[in-house]
């Protein structure tokens, strides 16, 4: 109920009107029946726009972070996400894949959209990154479409770091479902969700026009801030 209250009368009108998101292709979300939104990831606004815009409700599998933040922000960003239906993923320790492809399953055995976020995290500078491959599995174990979508603009509003986004159009694209029939019952082989993936990707790219790094965009972000020289700070005087 609460998730309804947000989209049409709390937030989707005033993200409608202050940021007037183009959108393209949105006749490529079905109607009815399990699907996968899988997008690029630039920014917390993310989170809000593309629901805002689509006509059914999507469940996105949400970092567990969200729902455990400190002091009165972070109660009320995990009262947010819960009541907008997101679904908490742990995403440390080597059961954390399994946990999300258990939740995301879950979502799709209801007849339900799932939104997902293949490169695993938001982008650190702009650029698309290599998709993990716990949504082959999902498509390919609930023999559902996946449906690409770019998220365009909305790294110059907010990127990471910034709180309050800038006030400037975005663009919304939908790209045509993606069919992974031919994959049914390879779940389980290394060489065919890894193409799955990569075709997801590419799609995605198509949409987007972004630059693609052939790594993991959290293996990136840490080389980067290793190699990041120490922040010095000026002496106290005494």
């Amino acid at each position: 109920m609460f998730y309804y209250v947000l989209k049409y009368v709390v937030l989707g009108p005033v993200l409608r009107l202050l940021f007037r998101p183009r959108i393209e292709g949105l006749e490529n979300i079905p109607e009815d029946g399990a699907a996968i939104v899988a997008g690029n990831h630039l920014s917390f606004s993310d989170h809000f726009l593309m629901p805002a815009i689509l006509k059914r409700r999507i469940t996105f599998l949400a970092k567990a972070e969200y729902f455990t933040g400190p002091g009165i922000k972070g109660r009320l960003t995990a009262a947010f996400f819960r009541s907008a239906g997101q679904i908490p993923v742990d995403r440390s320790g080597k059961d954390a894949g399994q946990a999300a492809i258990r939740e995301g399953l879950g979502v799709l055995n209801k007849g339900e959209l799932l939104g997902i976020y293949p490169e695993g995290t938001r982008s650190h500078d702009g650029r698309l990154y290599k998709g993990k491959v716990g949504v082959a599995v999902m498509a390919i174990t609930a023999g559902v479409p996946v449906i690409p979508c770019a998220m365009v603009g909305t790294f110059e509003i907010q990127p990471p770091g910034q709180v309050v986004p800038k006030i400037k159009r975005v663009a919304i694209r939908f790209g045509e479902p993606l069919d992974f029939s031919r994959y049914a019952g390879m779940e389980n082989q290394k060489a065919a969700i890894r193409a799955v993936t990569d075709e997801i990707m590419y799609a995605i790219l198509e949409l987007s026009g972004q630059e693609y790094v052939d790594e993991f965009a959290a293996k990136v972000k840490a080389a980067e801030q290793a190699a990041a020289p120490p922040r010095k700070f000026p002496k106290l005087r005494r």
